[in-house]
């Protein structure tokens, strides 16, 4: 779909100027990723998610203009995404029809969005609410009638875009008996991967109710407080920033002289300027407290990271996600929503032992991985001897270059650094 905002941008500003603590934003219908782009210059993480095409024409778009995006849609089941955790700013710009399986879509909006957030619909669809602003219209259209009852309150309308913002007092949804929209059991919450859609409303329960305005104010960190509500003690959380920090570096001088060697200039302490610059996109595969992204942007290296949690490994979604990076729930069993070709760097630490104990074999990971990687990209893994040293013999299957290196750190942990060939023989 082709960006056509830049003529509604004073509701998008209205939320900008009014909540700039939003960090992240799910954007529904990528279309040419101008949207995305256009936040990048406002310090704010746009997330793309749009419905498979057989042309690739806008998540695999999205992505080659170094952007996050991902293949889905909410028609039948709940994204990959914690209740609450993910937005901060809910975008819509696309063809869904709202009023569909009883309202259904809209309740699966309202789960994802952080209290206090905003969902923005921008479509040609969309009917002018009059003055619905000022609530003096008794007739109200089904639209209003169910945002009432979710508890949204509409702030701004111009043209083809309406923007409503959700309440941050849970207790909204109890206080309205007429009409009122059953909340769903507090069991509903945990792990949203793939599950159907629901008719009722979740996380007024939830211990992450906490509203944008009252979010720590420094991008992408916690305060003791948030880390605590996450179950993590915050000493275990810097200490792995720290390793990561150090991993990192360890990273980007191990693979800088293989990288840059055939350019004819070669980096400093700082990013060269494109196209110098060969990796973009990265998948940090077992992402625990997303540490590598949170090192990545210390280090300001012009790269974004999608974090995975895998399946069955440590929950640590909703963490990340309040940080304001990237991220989704993912079984490594199974293919990841995205196209052949789109990350230039896949990292995982400890992923191979994990998968010892799931239902698919490691050949089977390698294959998808290989699926995804661009030619000439680079596959980090971080596993213990046994793990690495299987995984070499599979990256040498596939007709990868693999190299294993001692971290000789006196521990039983080593480094796989391998690279797909642009062209297999």
């Amino acid at each position: 779909m082709e960006w056509k905002r830049e003529d509604n941008q004073r509701p998008i500003s209205f939320v900008w100027e009014h909540d700039q603590k939003v960090q992240t934003v799910l954007d529904i219908g990528c279309g040419f990723g101008g949207f995305g782009a256009h936040l990048v210059s406002l310090n704010v993480m746009a997330i793309c998610i749009a419905a498979y095409e057989a042309t690739g024409s806008q998540v695999q778009l999205t992505l080659e203009r170094g952007l996050p995006a991902m293949i889905g849609n909410f028609i039948t089941r709940q994204l990959p995404f914690p209740t609450l955790s993910f937005l901060k700013w809910f975008i819509a710009q696309c063809g869904i029809v709202w009023d569909k399986k009883d309202w259904m879509l809209l309740l699966e909006v309202d789960r994802v969005l952080k209290p206090g957030g905003y969902f923005i619909l921008t479509s040609s669809t969309s009917q002018p609410y009059g003055s619905s602003l000022s609530m003096k219209n008794s007739m109200l259209t089904p639209m209003e009638e169910l945002t009432l009852k979710i508890c949204w309150t509409l702030k701004a309308q111009q043209y083809e875009t309406l923007i409503w913002q959700k309440t941050v007092v849970s207790d909204c949804y109890t206080s309205r008996k007429q009409g009122a929209i059953p909340l769903c059991n507090e069991g509903h919450d945990v792990r949203s991967y793939y599950k159907p859609l629901v008719s009722c409303i979740s996380g007024t329960t939830n211990k992450r109710w906490t509203p944008i305005r009252n979010r720590s104010s420094s991008p992408h960190q916690l305060n003791s407080a948030e880390l605590e509500i996450h179950g993590v003690q915050p000493d275990d959380f810097f200490e792995d920033l720290q390793i990561w920090r150090s991993a990192l570096k360890n990273y980007w001088s191990l693979l800088t002289p293989l990288i840059f060697s055939d350019h004819p200039k070669r980096p400093g302490d700082e990013d060269p300027l494109p196209p110098f610059n060969m990796i973009r996109n990265v998948m940090d595969m077992s992402a625990h407290y997303g540490g590598l992204n949170a090192a990545f942007l210390e280090e300001r290296k012009s790269v974004w990271v999608m974090n995975v949690v895998p399946v069955n490994a440590l929950y640590t979604l909703p963490l990340i996600l309040d940080l304001g990076f990237a991220g989704v729930l993912h079984d490594w069993c199974e293919p990841f929503p995205t196209y052949p070709r789109t990350y230039d760097l896949l990292h995982a630490n400890g992923l191979l032992s994990h998968l010892s104990s799931e239902r698919c074999s490691m050949m089977d990971l390698f294959l998808e991985m290989d699926r995804i990687l661009r030619p000439e990209g680079w596959v980090v893994l971080c596993d213990k001897v046994g793990a690495i040293e299987m995984a070499r013999m599979f990256a040498t299957q596939i007709r990868w270059e693999a190299r294993v290196i001692d971290l000789q750190n006196g521990s039983d942990q080593r480094l796989l650094v391998c690279q797909k060939p642009f062209v297999k023989k």
